[in-house]
This record gives C-alpha cells, structure tokens and sequence, in this order.
C-alpha cells in the first residue's frame, strides 16, 4: 500500500453536547470518539496521523498523543481546518485521508475503499452513503463513474434533492494537490469560511479527476447532540454483538 496519512479534524466544541468537553472526546463504548478512530487508522498501519485542535484544544492533544497536532487558531471552516495541517506534511506525497472526529464508525475495510479508489488516478474521492432521510446533506453529484459537483441541500434543484447519495466529509487526496488545491478554495461565501466541499470543483477547474465511493448508513452516523452520541453506542454494540457470533 502506497504510504497513507490522516488528518482528524477534532476542534469542534462540545456545546450542543451540554458538556464542557470537547466535542471528539466525548466517550462511546467506554472511550473518546476520537481514540476509536485513532485505532482504526492503527489498524490500516497509516504512517502519519495528525489531528487539528483548537487553541484551548490541549484535552484532545494529550489524548492523541503521540501522534501530533496543529491548532487551527480561528475556526474559518473545514477546508481552513485542513489547511492548518499543511507543516506537518510538507514535502509529503502519499494519499491523505480527511476523517471528522465526531464519525467514530468508519471501519478499515470503508478506508481501504477510498484509498484503492484513488489509486486509479483521482485526484480526490470521496465517501458517500445513502441514508433513509437525505434532507440535510448536500449531495454528490456523479456522471459515469466521475464525481461532478458537490451540492448542498439547500442549493439542490427539485432533481439534484431526488438524489440519494449523500456526501458523509470523509475525504481521500492525492497528497502532492491537496494544499495546492485548498489554497485555491474561496471564502466569498454568506459565512466567510473555506469549506473542504469546494475542493471538488477547485480541482476540476485544474483540470484533476474526482470520484465517490459508497459506504454503509451506519459508519457515516455523527454525532452532535447526546441523543446521537446514544445511537452511536447503540450501533458500536450491534456491531460487537454480529462479531461475537
């Protein structure tokens, strides 16, 4: 396998979890959100795992360790997240996964996917799934087997909403594009963020392939709320049980 890094997003605050802590540290089944993904990308023997924090993030930090962070000083959206790894990978040529740490569930199995994807000369792919209710999630739009465009739910016309295939943010780059390729995101946007979606089209103006692959409803479920936090508990020991038969 070619060599593989990650980069965790982990600075989002526990605020709609009514907790104090941050939002990856809160626990399922016995342990942080984060570390589950941590393990899994232990599993796949990934070379570099760095996880993007907050200015006050030093819980996360110490939870990671050893593996490094970077602070993301202000919160400027998802694809500024990403950017603030940029040091930690310079000169790096390897595929990079993009994973948030509130999606506890992805399995190496859904990560291998996405890196065997790429290897047939996308420049990004990304992890789609189609969930029962797609309302809220923007949608990938693909055409012979390529991924067109990202739209998001509210920009989606009576055609792109009948659509099913949702985008879950876990991404996979070629790491020689990817910073060249954030560093053409813009902010011109109603909330003056960079957001990782826009790479799609950053990199078909360049004139790179995109792609999406599928994985199921389950591994893409996040969490936000405590109530989501109880259904992915639920869902880690379904899992648990199907493996012990």
């Amino acid at each position: 396998m070619k060599d593989v890094a990650a980069i965790i997003l982990g600075a989002g605050k526990g605020t709609r979890m009514k907790s104090d802590l941050p939002k990856v540290l809160m626990p399922v089944d016995g342990q942080p959100m984060i570390r589950h993904i941590i393990n899994t990308l232990e599993e796949l023997k990934v070379k570099k795992i760095i996880t993007v924090i907050a200015p006050d993030g030093d819980l996360v930090k110490k939870e990671v360790a050893p593996y490094p962070t970077c602070v993301q000083e202000k919160q400027l959206g998802t694809g500024h997240a990403v950017r603030s790894a940029q040091a930690e990978l310079s000169g790096y040529k390897g595929d990079v996964l993009v994973i948030f740490g509130d999606q506890p569930l992805y399995t190496k199995d859904t990560m291998k996917k996405l890196l065997k994807k790429r290897a047939e000369g996308y420049s990004i792919v990304c992890l789609g799934f189609r969930p029962q209710d797609p309302a809220r999630y923007g949608r990938l739009i693909m055409k012979d087997g390529n991924l067109e465009r990202i739209v998001e739910y509210k920009d989606a016309t009576d055609e792109e909403k009948a659509i099913n295939f949702c985008n879950s943010g876990m991404m996979c780059f070629d790491g020689e594009v990817l910073f060249e390729i954030l560093g053409a995101i813009s902010n011109e946007n109603a909330a003056g963020e960079y957001y990782l979606t826009d790479a799609i089209e950053v990199a078909l103006r360049k004139g790179l392939k995109c792609s999406a692959v599928e994985c199921p409803v389950e591994e893409a479920s996040a969490a936000n709320t405590q109530e989501e936090l109880a259904y992915l508990e639920e869902l880690l020991k379904q899992r648990k049980s199907k493996k012990g038969k």
